[in-house]
């Protein structure tokens, strides 16, 4: 099974235990790396590495947490 659809799948099979506020807010996230993705494809395109560095790691006061994430860039060789 190709990795895009097994990844699919997957999300799917964990969003089923989750209320609907949840897979709302899940649904978001993904969407916001889709395009996080792409920014980081265009910018290596332009010439540039990026790195993505958790830099801190928020906890929601019940046991829930998330990481934060900061991008390294380094200008790309002329």
């Amino acid at each position: 099974m190709p990795t895009l659809a097994r990844v699919k799948e997957r999300a799917e099979e964990q969003s089923t235990c989750m209320t609907p506020d949840q897979q709302t807010t899940i649904r978001m996230l993904a969407n916001d790396l889709h395009r996080l993705n792409q920014s980081v494809m265009k910018a290596v395109d332009a010439g540039v590495s990026v790195e993505l560095v958790r830099s801190a790691r928020h906890h929601g006061g019940d046991g829930n947490w998330g990481d934060l994430l900061i991008p390294v860039i380094v200008a790309g060789r002329n």
